[in-house]
This record gives structure tokens, C-alpha cells and sequence, in this order.
């Protein structure tokens, strides 16, 4: 099923989440629907690269083009009633957008596509889990703590006591007005007869009842003493649960998979809000009472000011602390890391209030700043809010429950400095670069519920704020070395000394960023190769790392997380199927390589990433016996993206071949580690290619046939033994007879070759044309399979696609009558 059918059919949950990727007019969702099959098709993220060369980008513009004939065709098909009238409209609307806003600029289409399709994957990959785990009965419910039960039984007591006291308060109402009932009686009679013997009894008898009514109010104070009480320490809990929960999200915003689900709080909050609001009101009828009615010695009248103050204390640090930042600030793509923004570009925050209770006849309105109170450094950029900065807080509609406010599509721009037309690039006097730069953004919220009005305000955690989209891994870098070390999560000048992390910590995090980017985490044997190639041997738990040390480049070396993230880069887009089956070691040193593979058969291979690749390579070693007979370990050259976006993997490590001894092709690569059969681990990823995909790949191995490799000529050949039957010799002319011993067929191919590959064939001599001219006979392509291949790696280019080193610079024809002139039409060229 194709990948659009599929989230369609997800639950409305993620589908709103679908929707908000197509809110922009990027591209519009009616192109996505018409075009879904061949939009899935095509490589967006190649389309999307910058143009090495005119080819690159005339396949770009064709895509473009091809879009909007496939719009136009789409066109054609509706119908002439008024059923599709609409949609004709919006599609032709669509497609005049479309080709008015990337006409020129088709490559900032191909990167939106990209994104978008990616965005859809990890949508999609959420909702099938949900659904799963929906549909599969849980093995075990989360262990209440200790703590959370005392919050429930605590908080059953306070709602007891709450309604004994409202009892209470309405019975001493009832006392109140009898007595003055019967008090306005007695003055009536006195007034009428004051000389009646019953004015003595019925005085005596109102003072009874006085009595009574002043220790039903004393009972009543006690009562609410009380339960102020109760709600502190309960107030107590409810603070370090909602202190642990602000804690899981600072993790969860690294990486950490963490429960942040605020169901919990927002119900407990509620809870207790009830019962001080009702308290209030109780206070409040205290209050009314007393002005009806009051005598010396009150008991009102010297402790009710006092309750209320309390209560209202009470109160306010109670709403204070139920304003929280549900989700962080997050830009949608083309990085879903939170807590990173990018200027021009738009992202969502979401604050949330925990308790439910709002006046229905006024509405609650937050506003958004950033930097409200900034910190006093000298070049600190300033940045503006250009969409809207007030929300109404709506109740959730999704779980119905917490007062929520959606900032969405919320874009920054940078404050221009005075006197000139650039900003500022960071306050680089106290220690800080721009992507050390930390910003807080900060909601403010006027509450009123019933007589009480408040200001509330929370702030989200630091974001880093980056203006080009190379600056994001260094800015992540910034943002777990805060999380992981800062306890104070207002401290925005936390890089001015940033502190050094142990080893533990960092290796945690590490672990985090793996499983959040590829769904598995690392072993304890690739967090010691890691921890050795930091610390050395003596990698500890306890050593430390400096910020500049993780995190600093130094040309012409790069730091430890700009090679680990282009690694994660790496797997997320090209082995993220293979590293979470486990086929993929990693993560181990080229000592521990050669003691593992020399204790296997034969064959046996392992991958692993390379270590001096920036941007992130995979190479692949295995054994094979040498001349002497002891095993030898072997690895080809890493490959990167650049590789792997044309070619996976798996397909790659399937027709792996070079020529042993007389010719005859060979795969090294029988048996991954530990000792699974090659084609056992990797069948199911093999890519099913089609017919003009195999001839297209013939074409192509027949001119890489001729740049065996990037090593000089004298060089022995790293996967044959020297002089071996294998070994091409080099340095011999290429002499006229030996291109008369090639076949017509073989005539074809050299037309296909350019001049650097020309040059080459110069050089092989006529044995070198006739272990050429073998090679091409035995590249018959009758099953996916079967790719033959020469030389130290089988698909890949040498660098920059040049010939090997050292070759001399003679002409390949010496005389004009040496061959008849090829015809060769060069548009063939790939």
C-alpha cells in the first residue's frame, strides 16, 4: 500500500498532524493526493541537492515539468458537470501557484517534497505503533509511587473535608437566622411591653443560643484552619510531581523516552483548585455572615482576614505553578529536533494550565514574548515575533481535559542593529557564539475566576536560534550540553562557563540520541569503543569532557559530535532497517575488527562506520586467507551519502565482486558476524530492479571497469595478491594491434568512454585489452544478481572521478590512420 494510503487511515489524533504539514502553501494537498504514487517514486532528496553540473540540474527542472504535465493530465480527466467544477478550479489554481513560486528555483520544490514525504513517514511510523499497542492488551500498568498515592488519598481527605465544612457552614447559617429571628422578636415584645416578666427568660435564652452561634463559628474557623492544613502538604506533593515531570521533559526533549503525559497533574491540580476555590467561597458566606451579624470577641472578625490571605496564597501559587510549557517550541521540518529555530522559518509552541476551572463569562488570553528580560551582554541578538502574540486558552478537544493556547506558525526575525544593515553574530565578548546563544520565550496570562485575578507566567526551556540550516548540528550540540548539565533552565548564560560532562552522563545521552533518530540504542561494547576513542584506554565512568573538546571543530579536524551526528544522519536516511535488525556492528576500533574476523571462517565480514568520514561513512571488512596462509583483514574505502543515495547497501554488499586468480569473479562477502549466511541477513532488503535499471547499471559497470581504482600502477591491488593471475599490468602501450583484436561490440563500448577513461585503456597494453575484453563478455546481465566487478571497490567512483595517478599523458592515437574515426554522439555521456 502505497504511503499516502496509509495515512489516510490513520486516527484523527495524527491526522490533524497531517494537516498542519499541509496548512503552508508549499505544496498544496491536492497535488499530494492526485500525484501520490509518482510523487512517492521519485529520489526528491537527490532533486534537492545543490547542482554539481548541468546534468544534475536539467533532471531537476524535468521533474518540475513533469509535475505539472502529470497536474495537466489530471486536469483533462474531470469531467464537464458541476460536480467537478470545484475541483478543477483548485487543481488549475494549484498548478499556477506552483509554477509561478519554483519556476525558477525547482529545487526548492524538490527539498519541500522531501521534507514533507519524510515528515509523512514519521506520522505515519507513530500512528501504526499507537495502533499496535492500542490493539495489543498492556503486559504490565505503569507502579504507582508512593508519592502519587498519598497525592490521591490526601486529596479523597481534603474533598471530605471541604463538604463536612460546607455542612457545617450551612448549619451555622441556619443558627445565625433563627437567632436573629428571635432577637428582632425580643426587641419587637420589648419595645411593646417592656416591663413583661418573659423579657428576662427570652434574654437569657437568646444568650444561650449566642453562645452556641459563637462556638459553631469558632468550630467552623477550626474546621477551615484545618484544612489549609491538609492542602500544604499536599501542596508539597503536587510540587515535586510536577517538578519530576518538568525534568522527563528536558530529557525527552534530548532524546529520552519519557512518560510527559500531564494527565496525572492537570487532574490533580483540578482537584485541589476545587476544593481551595470552594474553601473560598465558604470564606466568603463567613464573610457575608459577619457583616449581618457580629458581637464582641468575634471569632470572625479576627481570623477570618487572616484565613483568606492564606487561602489566597495558597491559591496563587497553585495557578502559578499549573501554567505550564506542554510542548517546547519545534519546527515541523526539515528538523524535528525541539528546542532548535531557525530565523524565517515557522514553529509551534504549546502552554497549557492545569487546572479547568474559568470563569465562563471571561476569557483567557495569553501573550508570547521572547527574551522578555534579557540578559546583559554585550552584542546579545534581539529578535521579533511577526505572526500573532495572543492566544485564548480553549479547552483540549483531543483528551478534553487542560486549558491549552496553540501558538502556531510562529516565525522569528532578527532585530537589525543601529547604524547598520547586518545583525549582530552573537555576544562573542562573554565567551558565546551564535549557536551558544540561548533565548528563553515567555508566556504571560491574565487569570480571573470569580473574585481572584492573577498574572500567571511560565517560559519554555532555552532554544538556540540559527539563521542557516548547516548550524543546526552544532546548535543540537548546544542544547543537549545544556539539558544534560544545566539545573537551572533560565540561565541563558549557561555557555559563558560551560561545565565539563563525565563520561556516564554523556554515554546516557548518547544512547538517547540513538534510539530517538534510529529506533536502537548502543550496546555497552560501542559505548567502550566510544569512551576509548574519547578517553583511551583508561575511559572510566568518571572521566570528563570538556565543551570545546565535544563539540569544537579544529580544522583540518572535526569535533567528536560532528562526526557522531553525521553518523545519525547517516542511518536515519540510508540503514535505518539494517542498524535496527542489528546488522550493523558500528561501532568498534580497527583492533577490535582484525580480533574478531581473524577468529572466523573465511568470508566472514562485519560493517562498521568509518572514522574519518565527517558527514558520516560505512565501511565493510572481512577475511580472507593470505600468501602465507595466515587470515588478513580487508576494507574497502567508506561509503557515504553521496553513495548510498544511488546505490543501498544491501544491493551493494549483494554484488560485491572483484577478479581472483584467472579472472573468474568472486564476492568476498559470504558470512556476517558472527556467522549468518550472507544472502540469510540481507535477502529481504535486496532492491527488486528492473530491466532498463539492469541495463543502465551494465552501461555503468563497463566504463568502471576501466577506473579499476585510485592507486598508482606500480601498486599491488589490496584484494589481489601481487603478481598474481589477477594483477592487470600497467605501464605497456597501447599498440594498434590490440585494437583491432576488439569486436565490434566492444567498438560500442569505447565510444561510450570520454577522454580520462581513454587514457586509461592507453595505458593496458594489448594483455590488458584482452583481460578487458573477457571481463565485458562475462558481464551478462540475465539475472539481477549477476554484476561483475573489478578492483577495490565495485560501484563508486575514485575521488572526483579521476583516473589513476602516475599514468603518462600520451595520446591514444599516435597517427590519424591508426583506426578509422569513432562516431560518437556525446549526448549519450552520463
Amino acid at each position: 500500500m502505497a504511503q499516502w494510503q496509509e495515512v489516510q487511515l490513520l486516527e484523527n489524533t495524527y491526522l490533524e498532524q497531517v494537516h498542519q504539514l499541509y496548512s503552508e502553501d508549499h505544496l498544496p494537498m491536492e497535488v499530494r493526493q492526485y500525484l501520490a504514487p509518482w510523487l512517492e517514486d521519485q529520489d526528491w532528496k537527490q532533486a534537492a541537492e545543490p547542482p554539481t553540473s548541468e546534468l544534475h540540474s536539467s533532471k531537476t527542472h524535468m521533474l518540475f515539468q513533469t509535475l505539472l504535465a502529470l497536474l495537466d493530465d489530471q486536469y483533462s480527466r474531470f469531467g464537464p458537470g458541476q460536480e467537478d467544477f470545484v475541483l478543477k478550479h483548485n487543481l488549475r489554481k494549484s498548478k499556477l501557484n506552483l509554477q509561478a513560486k519554483y519556476q525558477e528555483c525547482p529545487g526548492q520544490l524538490a527539498n519541500v517534497i522531501a521534507n514533507l514525504l519524510q515528515e509523512e513517514k514519521a506520522i505515519l511510523s507513530q500512528g501504526l505503533a499507537a495502533q499496535q499497542a492500542a490493539a495489543q492488551p498492556p503486559s504490565s500498568t505503569p507502579m504507582e509511587t508512593d508519592r502519587q498515592r498519598k497525592i490521591e488519598r490526601r486529596l479523597a481527605e481534603t474533598r471530605g473535608l471541604v463538604q463536612d465544612l460546607d455542612r457545617l457552614v450551612r448549619h451555622l447559617e441556619e443558627l445565625q437566622d433563627t437567632f436573629d429571628f428571635r432577637y428582632k422578636l425580643h426587641r419587637m415584645a420589648a419595645e411593646g411591653a417592656p416591663t413583661s416578666p418573659d423579657l428576662a427568660q427570652q434574654t437569657q435564652q437568646l444568650q444561650v443560643m449566642l453562645n452556641s452561634l459563637d462556638q459553631s463559628r469558632k468550630d467552623v474557623l477550626a474546621r477551615a484552619q484545618e484544612l489549609l492544613g491538609r492542602c500544604e502538604p499536599l501542596w508539597d506533593f503536587l510540587l515535586e510531581e510536577l517538578a519530576e515531570w518538568k525534568e522527563r521533559q528536558q530529557r525527552a526533549c534530548i532524546g529520552a523516552a519519557c512518560d510527559t503525559s500531564l494527565s496525572c497533574l492537570d487532574s490533580w491540580f483540578t482537584g485541589v483548585a476545587e476544593v481551595l476555590f470552594q474553601l473560598w467561597r465558604l470564606l466568603r458566606t463567613l464573610g457575608e455572615q459577619h457583616s449581618k451579624l457580629t458581637y464582641q470577641h468575634d471569632p470572625l472578625k479576627a481570623q477570618l482576614l487572616l484565613l483568606e490571605s492564606r487561602l489566597k496564597e495558597q491559591l496563587s501559587c497553585l495557578l502559578q505553578s499549573a501554567f505550564v510549557v506542554e510542548i517546547q517550541p519545534i519546527m515541523p521540518f526539515p528538523n524535528r529536533r525541539p528546542l532548535l529555530l531557525k530565523t524565517g522559518s515557522k514553529f509551534s509552541v504549546r502552554a497549557r494550565l492545569l487546572v479547568k476551572l474559568q470563569d465562563r463569562n471571561y476569557q483567557l488570553e495569553a501573550k508570547i514574548d521572547i527574551d522578555k528580560d534579557p540578559p546583559d551582554v554585550k552584542g546579545f541578538r534581539k529578535f521579533n515575533i511577526l505572526t500573532t502574540t495572543r492566544k485564548t486558552l480553549v479547552l483540549n478537544d483531543a483528551q478534553m481535559e487542560g486549558l491549552v493556547c496553540d501558538f502556531r506558525h510562529i516565525t522569528l526575525k532578527e532585530q537589525r542593529a543601529s547604524g547598520s544593515g547586518k545583525g549582530s553574530k552573537g555576544a562573542t565578548e562573554a565567551g558565546l557564539v551564535i549557536t551558544e546563544e540561548l533565548h528563553l520565550i515567555t508566556f504571560t496570562l491574565d487569570y480571573k475566576y470569580q473574585e481572584l485575578a492573577l498574572t500567571l507566567q511560565t517560559s519554555t526551556l532555552p532554544v538556540v536560534i540559527i539563521s542557516s540550516n548547516s548550524q543546526f548540528s552544532s546548535a543540537w550540540a548546544s542544547v543537549l550540553w545544556f539539558n544534560m548539565l544545566s539545573p537551572d533552565t533560565k540561565n541563558q548564560l549557561f555557555f559563558s562557563a560551560p561545565p565539563a560532562v563525565t563520561w556516564a552522563q554523556l554515554a546516557q545521552v548518547l544512547n538517547w540520541q540513538f534510539l530517538d533518530t534510529t529506533e536502537r540504542g548502543l550496546n555497552e561494547e560501542q559505548l567502550q569503543m566510544l569512551a576509548e576513542k574519547l578517553f583511551g584506554k583508561e575511559a572510566s565512568p568518571t572521566s570528563t569532557l570538556t565543551w570545546a573538546r565535544f563539540s569544537k571543530d579544529n580544522p583540518p579536524n572535526f569535533s567528536f559530535w560532528t562526526w557522531l551526528d553525521g553518523i545519525l544522519s547517516l542511518i536515519r536516511d540510508h540503514l535505518a532497517q539494517l542498524w535496527k535488525d542489528g546488522h550493523i556492528m558500528g561501532f568498534v576500533s580497527r583492533r577490535r575488527e582484525r580480533q574478531l574476523l581473524k577468529r572466523k571462517q573465511m568470508g566472514t565480514f562485519l560493517l562498521r562506520f568509518s572514522e574519518s568520514c565527517r558527514d558520516g561513512g560505512i565501511t565493510c571488512s572481512w577475511v580472507e586467507p593470505a600468501e602465507n596462509g595466515d587470515p588478513k583483514v580487508c576494507s574497502v574505502e567508506p561509503y557515504t551519502k553521496r553513495e548510498l543515495s544511488s546505490l543501498a547497501l544491501a544491493d551493494i554488499i549483494h554484488d560485491y565482486q572483484f577478479l581472483v586468480a584467472e579472472n573468474i569473479p568472486e564476492n568476498p562477502l559470504k558470512f556476517l558476524y558472527p556467522g549468518t549466511p550472507r544472502d540469510e541477513a540481507f535477502g529481504k532488503y535486496y532492491s527488486e530492479r528492473r530491466e532498463a535499471d539492469l541495463l543502465a547499471q551494465k552501461k555503468y559497470l563497463k566504463q568502471r571497469l576501466i577506473r579499476v581504482s585510485s592507486r598508482k600502477p606500480n601498486e599491488p591491488s589490496p584484494w589481489i595478491p601481487e603478481g598474481g593471475a589477477g594483477a592487470p599490468a600497467a605501464g605497456e602501450g597501447l599498440a594498434a594491434n590490440g585494437l583491432e583484436e576488439l569486436g565490434p561490440n566492444d567498438l560500442q563500448v569505447l565510444e561510450e568512454l570520454g577522454p580520462n577513461d581513454l587514457q586509461v585503456l592507453e595505458e593496458m597494453g594489448p594483455s590488458g585489452l584482452e583481460e578487458l575484453e573477457q571481463e565485458l563478455d562475462m558481464m551478462g546481465f540475465e539475472r539481477a544478481d549477476s554484476s561483475v566487478l573489478c578492483g577495490a571497490d565495485p560501484f563508486l567512483a575514485p575521488p572526483d572521478d579521476l583516473p589513476p595517478l602516475g599514468l603518462p599523458a600520451s595520446p591514444l592515437f599516435l597517427e590519424a590512420s591508426d583506426l578509422p574515426p569513432l562516431q560518437v554522439n556525446f549526448t549519450d555521456f552520463q
